[in-house]
C-alpha cells in the first residue's frame, strides 16, 4: 500500500529493537492514525522469541531490504482464456487501459493482447491486400491467435533493480508478474517498473546505515528514534530525528505514549518492558537513567494488570525471566553465539564488529571457549573485518570476559582489561557494549 510505513530496528535484532518497533508502530497508529507496520531486520534471538511467545504476540514482519519488488508495481488485471473470442479481449482491453491478459486454465500466463499484437494479427490475416475477411470474422477468432506469447515473467518478490538492464534492453511495455509457482498474479508496465514507489521506513534502536536493512538508500526514510551514538544516514529531505541518552529505545516509546495521554495494551507494554529490562540488565547497567526507571514503573503498571499473561509479576521477577531466556551457551552453536547479537563499527581505519552474549554463570565459558574462538576467527574472515570481539557478560555478577579474534591488531594490547591464561581478557564491571566497551576500543583505534 502506498501509505504503508514500516517501523524496523537493526539487523541481528535484540529484544529492545523488536519491542520498540512493535511499540512505536502501535503508538503511531493510535496517536497519529498512521498506517504503520512493525518489522524486524533479521531472525529473532531466543530471548525475544520467549518474550513474544509469553505475551502471545506474533513476530513482526521480516524485512531485510528496502529495494522495491515487482509486487509494488503490479496490477492484478482481469483476464480471459486462450479460447475466448477476440472480441472479448477487445472489450476487456477497453477497461484495462489497452491490454488483455490471456491466462491458461491452470493459472499460468499464456500471452498478452495489446495494440501492437493486434496490429500484427490483423497484418498477418489481411496481408498487403485485404481480402474477404470481415471484422466480425476476425473478432470471432480465439484470443490465442492474437496474443504475444513471448512476454517476460518476473516473480512478485524479485527485486526490480536486478532486472533493470534486461527491461531497458527489451522493447516491451508490459510484463507478467507471477508467484513462486509461476501462476498469474498481475501485469507490470514499464513506466511503473522504472519509477517504483519507495518503501516508507522509520528506523528504531539504531541510526547507522551499516546496522540497517539493505538498500536503505532506495527507501524514503521518514524518522529515526534511537539511543545510540550518531552515525546517521544521508537523507534527501529533513526528517524527524530523536536520539536521547536513555538505556533503551523502549523507554523513548513509553515516554511518547505517556505524553500523548495513552497507555499501551498489556502485551505491547510487556514487550516494551522486556526490551527496557534486557538493555539495562534490570536497571543495573551503567546506561540506566532515572527516566528508564520511571518508564519501567509505568510499563509494569500497564503490563501486570489482571487478564495479562504477566499478572502477578514484578519488575525484578519478569526481568530475571527475560535475561534467563537469552542467557547461556550450551543450547546454541558457537556460530550463533558470535553472530546473533553483533554490531559492525568503523574507527581509526579499522572495520570491526562487537558481539555480546549473556550468561548466568561465567564459569561455563571454559568448556565453550575454544569453539567460540574458532567461530570468531571464521566470522572475521567471512565478513572481511580487521577483528571481531565477543563480550561474554555474566548478568548475575555484573562482569564480563572479552574474546578477540586472532591475530589481534597490536594496538588492542593497550586495552585496560587484563589478559588471562586462557587467552580472554577480564573486564570486571563491564556490562555495556555501547557505553563501556565501545568508547574504550574507539579511543584506542582513533588516538
Amino acid at each position: 500500500m502506498p501509505d504503508q510505513i514500516y517501523v524496523v530496528g537493526h539487523i541481528n535484532p535484540d529484544t529492545d529493537s523488536v519491542a520498540s518497533a512493535m511499540g512505536y508502530a502501535w503508538l503511531l497508529r493510535e496517536r497519529d492514525g498512521a498506517n504503520t507496520v512493525a518489522a524486524r531486520a533479521g531472525a529473532l534471538n531466543p530471548q525475544t522469541s520467549w518474550v513474544l511467545k509469553t505475551l502471545g504476540l506474533e513476530p513482526p514482519l521480516l524485512l531485510t531490504d528496502a529495494s522495491p519488488r515487482f509486487e509494488s508495481v503490479m496490477h492484478r488485471l482481469d483476464s480471459i482464456s486462450p479460447d475466448a473470442q477476440l472480441g472479448m479481449a477487445w472489450t476487456l482491453a477497453s477497461r484495462t487501459g489497452g491490454l488483455a491478459p490471456i491466462v491458461n486454465e491452470d493459472g499460468t500466463p499464456y500471452g498478452i493482447i495489446n495494440g501492437l499484437s493486434l496490429f500484427q494479427y490483423f497484418t498477418d490475416i489481411l496481408g498487403p491486400r485485404p481480402g474477404d475477411a470481415t471484422v466480425r470474422e476476425m473478432m470471432s477468432a480465439p484470443c490465442k491467435d492474437a496474443a504475444n506469447t513471448s512476454v517476460p515473467k518476473f516473480q512478485s518478490n524479485a527485486h526490480i533493480r536486478d532486472s533493470l538492464n534486461r527491461i531497458l534492453r527489451a522493447e516491451i511495455d508490459d510484463y507478467w508478474v507471477v508467484d513462486e509457482n509461476g501462476l498469474y498474479l498481475g501485469v507490470a508496465r514499464q513506466r511503473h517498473i522504472l519509477n517504483p514507489p519507495r518503501l516508507k521506513i522509520i528506523l528504531v534502536d539504531h541510526n547507522e546505515p551499516r546496522q540497517s536493512i539493505a538498500a536503505l538508500e532506495e527507501a524514503e526514510l521518514l524518522e529515526i528514534l534511537d539511543h545510540h551514538r550518531l552515525g546517521n544516514p544521508y537523507t534527501h529531505q529533513p526528517i524527524r530525528f530523536t536520539v536521547d541518552v536513555v538505556g533503551s529505545t523502549s523507554t523513548l516509546v513509553a515516554e511518547q505514549a505517556t505524553e500523548a495521554g495513552l497507555s499501551a495494551p498489556p502485551a505491547i507494554a510487556g514487550a516494551l518492558l522486556s526490551g527496557l529490562l534486557s538493555d539495562t540488565l534490570i536497571l543495573t547497567s551503567p546506561t540506566t537513567t532515572a527516566r528508564d526507571k520511571a518508564a519501567a514503573e509505568r510499563l509494569a503498571r500497564w503490563a501486570f494488570v489482571g487478564g495479562s499473561p504477566l499478572k502477578g509479576e514484578t519488575i525484578e521477577s519478569f526481568g530475571k525471566a527475560v535475561l534467563s531466556a537469552g542467557a547461556g551457551l550450551s543450547n546454541r552453536k558457537p556460530e550463533e553465539v558470535v553472530s546473533t547479537d553483533i554490531k559492525p563499527f568503523e574507527g581509526g581505519g579499522f572495520k570491526f564488529a562487537v558481539a555480546q552474549a549473556e550468561v548466568t554463570d561465567i564459569m561455563q565459558l571454559g568448556e565453550h571457549l575454544d569453539p567460540l574462538k574458532y567461530a570468531l576467527d571464521d566470522l572475521r574472515d567471512k565478513r572481511g573485518l580487521d577483528f571481531v570481539m565477543l563480550l561474554i557478560t555474566d548478568v548475575v555478577r555484573g562482569s564480563s570476559r572479552l574474546i578477540i579474534s586472532q591475530p589481534a591488531p597490536p594496538i588492542l594490547s593497550d586495552l585496560p582489561y587484563p589478559p588471562l591464561p586462557d587467552g580472554t581478557r577480564d573486564a570486571p564491571g563491564v556490562v555495556s557494549r555501547k557505553k563501556q566497551l565501545l568508547p574504550v576500543v574507539l579511543g584506542l583505534l582513533e588516538r
